[in-house]
């Protein structure tokens, strides 16, 4: 099953078309994509006798899929490579921080640079579908209602900051965590723990990898967070980059004014950012 948030109104996606749930349910389930995450097993029951679309489905009008969740957790230092570009050791427990709702836009976006040095990292997003508390690994999937795509723009100098780094508002700015097109359930996957995911910058190709290659698999991170804090419906989980980030190269590079960043997921869509000068 797919769905999207379709200018605030919750889509199920079906093909290249989509079904208004409010209206196709006769209000059984509410418009808000927000609401969906409460009544997720008994909204997937509905959807799976829903077979056409009935109207079309354009990228660049989608929202989150996950608008407004209660918590946004972020994974730093999941892939050993980006560890070794980072100057760190791969880490025995996941490196937790956090992003902002105010943060949040579309998969087709403008991002407006502040001064600093703004850099990519794109992620695969997991959207909790269920209360999670003390999650056993191996029940870690059971406990998430789907995978979108995700990017954790980051200003660099802020992020380093400080005497204790400033993760949170370094990664925060308006717009630096475009998400879509659609939320993908777990088992449309061949294998949700095997994903192609990349990013492009004007065309030339900064990051490409795959999600087994996470030193903690999705799973393990819906374990580990559900042992420390309670997880909610429609809370987000960015579970990390691959290699390939702006600050790990020779001379270093960032995005600029005019540039255009191109990020997928295997499965599950594209994101398109234009990067503009703030005015």
């Amino acid at each position: 099953m797919r769905i999207a948030n379709v200018k605030g109104r919750l889509k199920l996606v079906i093909g290249d078309g989509a079904v208004d749930v409010a209206k196709a349910s006769n209000a059984r389930f509410d418009a808000s994509p927000h609401a969906i995450y409460d009544r997720f097993d008994e909204f997937k029951q509905w959807a799976a006798t829903i077979e056409t679309a009935d109207e079309a489905f354009a990228a660049q009008d989608a929202g989150p899929p996950s608008p407004f969740p209660t918590q946004v957790f972020a994974i730093g230092l999941n892939y050993v490579d980006h560890a070794a570009e980072s100057g760190f050791q791969p880490p025995t427990k996941p490196v937790v921080f956090t992003k902002y709702v105010s943060a949040f836009s579309g998969p087709v976006s403008d991002v407006v640079l502040p001064q600093g040095s703004v850099d990519w990292e794109i992620e695969v997003v997991a959207v909790i579908g269920t209360i999670a508390n003390a999650v056993p690994v191996e029940r870690g999937w059971d406990f998430v209602a789907g995978l979108t795509a995700g990017q954790d723009i980051s200003e660099r100098e802020l992020q380093r900051s400080g005497p204790a780094p400033q993760f949170g508002l370094g990664k925060s700015f308006a717009g630096f965590a475009p998400m879509g097109p659609v939320l993908v359930t777990p088992d449309e996957f061949d294998n949700a723990d095997d994903l192609a995911l990349g990013c492009a910058v004007n065309g030339e190709t900064m990051q490409s990898g795959q999600t087994r290659d996470m030193i903690f698999s999705v799973p393990t991170l819906v374990s580990y967070l559900s042992n420390v804090v309670t997880l909610y419906p429609g809370d987000l989980i960015f579970t990390g980059t691959p290699p390939g980030v702006g600050m790990g190269r020779t001379p270093p590079r960032y995005l600029h004014a005019g540039d255009r960043l191109h990020s997928w997921i295997e499965g599950i869509g594209d994101l398109h950012q234009h990067c503009v000068e703030r005015r």
